[in-house]
């Protein structure tokens, strides 16, 4: 049977064949023979790439020798004598030279806007992100930032430092505002925790804020205190996100476009080439597309706003066509708070908690009973996919709960409900996922940077082993992502692929090794089936013909390495539509990103924060005309919880 292609960016479809379609994506049925190529039209490739393992992700044929690219397409797979068919004069020949290409990842969960924070700040991540061990480390950082952006500080007149996390300081404490009042008294200092749902401030930050021994703890969050009531500058949760707006605010509209940018960038370098921009705003969107505009995006974004604070937006933008490389997939909902942190949701109490906690405590929703199903509702009414953060077990429960009725009220909606992290999972929950048909996005990468922790203090040493419980959900012959939740962490794609197959955590303990899973299964959960999470399984994901051309070429090949190497595999190439947009030969390696402060170059930190600090007002950056709650809620997205 003669075979008919036709495709466009975003639209494809095939004439003349037969399409069986899984959770494993497209595959294709034509017999003997696993390539297409256009040879009755006799059309050139752009591209042809050949000479090490390709693993295209598809089971139906896992290698080839071969892949051609054609306007930002794949066009051929197969053995390379007859790929090559499709060469022409001027078809660039690419030699893998004994590298491996795989499929694009694809970002099962991240906040691409958020993560430029990393590349704007101070680095205060712990070993081996960074070098901040103590508090007094914590503290040199700022001051050695300081003094290497001095023009950046005196235009911004505010230092952001991010990642520092008390589970790996010696002081086994969140630094106050009288340590960072040592740094400085003059200028405001934000530091933001690693997993986003804590910051510390000192004392100019908190007055610009406003918060003093009389402000009132917000609605799910805290102001932690003194003895005199007065805020020691360590905030939770909501008290944060509050506190972020006044502070950011201050930068102005370039600076936001300026995250966007650096944070695509930085996806791209790890291999993803879908970035998902998770519990999202209208600024944020905005600042994507406008960035995208300029043809400075070099990933496709899928944006997922608060369901809560931004459901007019959703409703009006919800799409699954992209608009140039930005999209709003749907919306996102956060029940609960950080499992490191303490502040996740349980159904029992906390094994260890190290801080000032009362007996029995069990952590806090940020949201109530009645949001949590009421919003669930609103989605399901709608046909959206919802995405929702729940960490700990008491709101996973609220989570299966509020879908369940939501199911048996609209019946089953083809929405692709997610639930992100699940850290805490029980097994009678994962049933429920199953049986709800909610799609685990899970955070195994949590093993290796909080693995010790969690055995030690969160859940104990029984309860840690089954974190991100990747074992039970493969017993059931589920799908799942792997993310890594970036700026939680970086996004790095051979990390999360190390930690979801070995589980080794920092101090070289293997935690839950009955959770381990294949070298396949964990990059599948990287690949195809966060494709498959974001209705794109067909266009994305894996290596078959009539795909986008989203690529990735690393030094080694994942699948023939000791399982105990992972982490060391580099990126060297990201290709996105067919065309190159990282290449390690001519940029920052990636273990030049994980071993040293991001930005160390006082001139890119003057020129950008100086670009923030002359953007337009708050108001004027959203381009509406809104009151000021409705301003401070749009923007206060910006730094919701991971």
């Amino acid at each position: 049977m003669v075979r008919e292609f036709a495709a466009d960016r975003r639209g494809i479809f095939w004439e003349g064949i037969e399409m069986v379609t899984g959770f494993t994506g497209t595959a294709l049925v034509i017999g003997a023979v696993a390539w297409a190529g256009f040879a009755a039209a006799q059309d050139v490739a752009d591209t042809i790439y050949s000479g090490g393992p390709i693993l295209t992700i598809n089971d139906d044929q896992p290698s080839v020798e071969a892949v051609a690219v054609r306007d930002g397409m794949i066009v051929a797979v197969g053995p390379m004598d007859e790929v090559s068919s499709l060469a022409g004069d001027a078809t660039d020949m690419v030699d893998l030279a004994g590298r491996t290409m795989v499929p694009g990842f694809v970002d099962s969960h991240g906040h691409v806007v958020l993560g430029g924070i990393q590349a704007l700040s101070a680095n205060l991540l712990a070993p081996p992100d960074g070098s901040a061990t103590d508090i007094a480390g914590v503290q040199q950082t700022l001051r050695d930032w300081i003094a290497e952006n001095q023009e950046a500080v005196e235009s911004t007149q505010l230092v952001i430092g991010f990642g520092y996390d008390p589970a790996q300081l010696a002081e086994l404490r969140h630094p106050t505002r009288a340590d960072l009042d040592a740094v400085s008294t003059e200028v405001p200092i934000l530091i933001v925790h690693q997993s986003g749902h804590f910051g510390a401030l000192n004392s100019k930050a908190l007055e610009i804020v406003g918060y003093t021994a009389e402000t009132e703890d917000p609605a799910g969050g805290v102001i932690r205190r003194r003895d005199d009531g007065e805020p020691d500058g360590v905030l939770e949760e909501y008290a944060f996100f509050g506190a972020l707006v006044p502070l950011l605010g201050r930068l102005g509209s370039d600076g936001f476009e300026q995250f966007a940018k650096a944070g695509a960038e930085m996806w791209a370098r790890f291999g993803y080439t879908t970035g998902q921009e998770g519990r999202s705003s209208a600024g944020n969107v905005a600042a994507l597309r406008a960035v995208d505009a300029r043809g400075e995006l070099p990933i496709d974004v899928v944006a997922f706003p608060d369901a809560i604070e931004d459901p007019d937006f959703i409703e009006a933008n919800i799409s699954d066509e992209y608009e140039g490389n930005v999209r709003v997939g749907g919306c996102k909902l956060t029940i609960d708070g950080s499992p490191q942190g303490f502040t996740a949701l349980r159904d029992r109490p906390y094994y260890d908690p190290v801080g000032d906690y009362p007996p029995g405590y069990r952590g806090y929703a940020a949201i109530t009973e009645q949001q949590t199903n009421d919003t669930i509702d609103w989605c399901y009414e709608r046909g959206f996919q919802v995405l929702t953060h729940a960490n700990g077990e008491g709101a996973s429960d609220m989570l299966i709960a509020a879908v369940r009725a939501a199911e048996e009220k609209h019946g089953g909606a083809d929405n692709r409900p997610v639930l992100i992290h699940g850290q805490f999972l029980r097994e009678d929950q994962v049933d429920s996922l199953k049986e709800l048909g909610i799609f685990p996005s899970l955070f195994p990468m949590h093993t290796f940077y909080w693995g010790d922790w969690h055995r030690d203090h969160t859940v104990g040493p029984v309860n840690a082993d089954n974190i991100s419980p990747t074992g039970w959900v493969r017993q059931r012959d589920m799908i799942f992502g792997s993310h890594h939740d970036a700026p939680v962490a970086f996004p790095n794609s051979m990390r999360v692929l190390s930690a979801t197959v070995t589980r080794r955590t920092r101090s070289g303990d293997i935690l839950g090794p009955a959770h381990r899973v294949s070298v396949m299964d964990a990059l599948k959960s990287l690949t195809i089936w966060p494709a498959w999470q974001h209705f794109e399984e067909d266009e994305k994901g894996s290596i078959e013909v009539g795909k986008i051309a989203d690529l990735v070429i690393l030094s080694d090949d994942p699948t023939a390495v000791d399982p105990e190497t992972l982490a060391e595999i580099e990126v060297e190439m990201t290709i996105k539509d067919g065309e190159v947009i990282y290449d390690a030969a001519g940029d920052v390696r990636k273990t030049d990103l994980r071993d040293q402060p991001l930005l160390n170059d006082p001139y890119t930190a003057h020129r950008i924060l100086h670009a923030m600090n002359q953007g337009l007002g708050v108001e004027r950056r959203i381009g509406c005309m809104l009151s000021e709650e409705q301003c401070r809620r749009l923007l206060g997205a910006f730094a919701q919880p991971m």
